[in-house]
């Protein structure tokens, strides 16, 4: 049987928690800032985690 492929989107965009959550960052961070508040811009810096429901898949897509 071949190895399982990891896909390569996702293993740039997500990492795993010492608990086995997933980390994501937050999208709209990247460009076109100057229209955005400070407050806004902010909190896109925070790292948010991967919600319950889409996990599974996520960890599927690393390989998991």
């Amino acid at each position: 049987m071949p190895k399982m492929k990891t896909n390569s989107g996702s293993k740039k965009r997500f990492t795993l928690t010492g608990t086995g959550k997933v980390k994501r960052k937050h999208a709209f961070k990247s460009h076109i800032l100057t229209k955005k508040t400070k407050k806004q811009k902010r909190n896109l810096t925070h790292i948010g985690l991967v919600a319950n429901v889409d996990e599974k898949r996520v960890k599927a897509l690393l390989g998991m």
